[in-house]
Parts: structure tokens; sequence; C-alpha cells
């Protein structure tokens, strides 16, 4: 049995539901996979750190999250740092859920380098480091024989990575297009029900799809991110996200959508890469969709990606792209991935 030992770096909607999943299935992973993870560390802002070198069950951190202290729960250390745990615990792997700052990627930034600077494997749902700086952690990671898992960074616990680079890499993956921001196309959605894109917004934020400030969704920032993270880890190309041409929704009017729906068309946010011979081209675009294109009927939250292979043509697939299980079934996702590679 290989047992791995996880520091969290943030607790929030991922964190939870990743130790929701660990305390539900830990027993099916170790007699299916013959692996064991077990959380030894958690560091948040609001709650403070703890480290436990024999391990911090999952039902106990959830029932400290409910309520709302780590009083009662048993740990060796209270008073390190965010760093120190990193550094100085017992960790195998560092899993990185704080949140996404997509001009700095601070402060995951430095914490990956951290963990990779002390010999540890990074799993990570945070798209700001891996947007910004993933060349450079993974010549750091590959120089040291680590691993980096960013599966939940695209579509949440939907393998758009895994499959791409596991089972589509051979057949020679020249172009993806993707609805990849769950919010915009709910609102999209709505609107095709003839609710006004304001009230529309509204409802997303109501149901926690968008935040107060909507425009890293609304805007194509976050849309932007998962194109230049697909562009780097399944094509090769150095993009960052200057090299995105980037249009979000907010224009869209009623108006716009029926004229789309009266040619039988549908808008969708698309971002789009697509390697040509001569270089690249990479965009987030409102597009107008045929009603028969594979990605004109997902709608609401739910994300789906079109690779263009060589040797397949199309393959789409269709998925959740946020939510507390789905992504904490992503940090999942990699862990079975780093335990094939060590076994």
């Amino acid at each position: 049995m290989k047992t791995y030992r996880l520091a969290l770096i943030g607790f929030g909607n991922v964190g939870q539901g990743l130790a929701q999943i660990l305390h539900e299935r830990s027993a099916f992973f170790a007699e299916t996979y013959n692996a064991r993870f077990e959380v030894v560390a958690i560091c948040t802002l609001s709650k403070g750190n703890l480290y436990h070198p024999a391990g911090l069950p999952p039902q106990t951190l959830l029932e400290g999250q409910s309520a709302g202290s780590w009083a009662k729960i048993h740990a060796d250390h209270r008073d390190w740092s965010t760093n120190e745990v990193i550094v100085n615990s017992n960790a195998d792997v560092i899993v990185e859920l704080s949140y996404t700052d997509l001009e700095t990627a601070e402060p995951a930034l430095t914490y990956m380098r951290a963990a990779l600077g002390a010999g540890k494997h990074i799993i990570t749902a945070n798209k700001g480091p891996v947007a910004l700086h993933y060349p450079e952690m993974l010549a750091t990671a590959r120089s040291k024989n680590l691993q980096i898992g960013v599966e939940g960074t695209v579509m949440s616990g939907t393998p758009a990575i895994t499959l791409a680079m596991d089972s589509l890499m051979g057949a020679g993956v020249t172009k993806a297009m993707g609805i990849l921001n769950g919010t915009t196309n709910y609102i999209l959605t709505q609107m095709e029900h003839n609710i006004a894109y304001a009230d529309a917004l509204q409802e997303a934020q109501e149901k926690g799809y968008a935040e107060a400030n909507p425009s890293g969704d609304v805007d194509g920032y976050d849309a932007a991110a998962k194109v230049v993270i697909i562009a780097n880890l399944l094509m090769g190309l150095p993009l960052t996200m200057a090299d995105i041409d980037r249009k979000g929704i907010s224009h869209l009017t009623l108006d716009d959508i029926q004229a789309a729906q009266n040619a039988n068309e549908r808008w969708k946010l698309i971002g789009s890469v697509e390697k040509h011979d001569s270089g690249f081209t990479a965009s987030v675009q409102p597009t107008r969709l045929p009603v028969s294109h594979p990605l004109a009927g997902v709608a609401g939250a739910t994300n789906a990606i079109t690779y263009t292979t060589d040797l397949l043509g199309d393959i789409t697939l269709i998925g959740p792209g946020a939510g507390r299980q789905e992504t904490g079934y992503a940090i999942i996702e990699d862990l079975l991935a780093l335990h094939r590679q060590q076994s």
C-alpha cells in the first residue's frame, strides 16, 4: 500500500469537496488502486494552519469547518506559517487551492515554488500560476523528478487535460475550442429564454456561478487563462494571456440572441487555440454556432471542449466545469495519475 501525505493550502469549496471524497471513498481507493491519501496539514486565511504528521481525519476537518473553528482538532503545530508547512511538514504532495489571481499568480506562485524547492509534488486547481508560469514550474519539476497535476484548472473534474494528454496526443491535437466558462454559458442560455443580460447576470450571482465582480467571467479572462493552459500543456505553444484575442459577452442584447435564433444558431463564448505551420491563433470570442454544432446544444453552467486531431477528427467532451465535489474530484484524478507514475 502506497501512502501519499497531503498538505492542503486553502480549504474552500474545492478543499472541502476533496475532504468529503476522501472521507467517503478512501477504502475504495485503497482496495482498487492500492493507494492511501492522508491529509497531514491544512492552511487557511480564516482559521489558521494545522499540521499533524500522523494525519488529520477529513471528517474532523469538515466538522471543524462547519463549527467555524479548528480548536477541537488535535494537531502538533498550529503556529507554523504556510511556508513552514510546505517546507517542513512530512507532506509528499502540496495541494494548492488558494484564490486565483490572473495578474500576479500570488500567493499561489510563491507556495508552488517553495513546494518544488522542497522536493514535493504539486496538485492545483488554481489557474493563475499555471496560466502565467507553467513552463518555468514544469522545467523545475522535471529537473527534480516531480509531478505537477493541473486537471482542475480547465474543466473541473471533467478530464479535459487527462483525456487529451493520455489518449489524444498520439492522434495529433491541432485545435481545441470550447465552452470553458460556466457563468457566461448560463447567462447566454437564460438570454435565449428572453431574460435580459443584466437580469441573467444577477441570477448567476444569486446561484453562486458569478462573483460580485463578474469581470473575470463575463469579460473572458477566465476562459482566456484556460486557453493558455490548454495551449501550453497540449500543444507546446508558449502562449501568454496577452496572446489571446479576448472579448466578453456584456455587449450582447436580446436582439442579438433573437437574430441568431432566427438563423438557427446560438451564441456561445468560445475559447479557441489552433496550431498552424506558421504559428497559432488563439481567442476568446462570443461566437454564433449552428445548432447542429456539438457545442451549440451545451446549456446552463455546463462546459464542453472539442479537440480536432489529425487521426480521429473531432472529439467532444461535455461535463461540469465547476462545483465543490466536481473540482474536488479533479484533485483525486491528479493524485491517481501521480500514483500511476510512482508505481
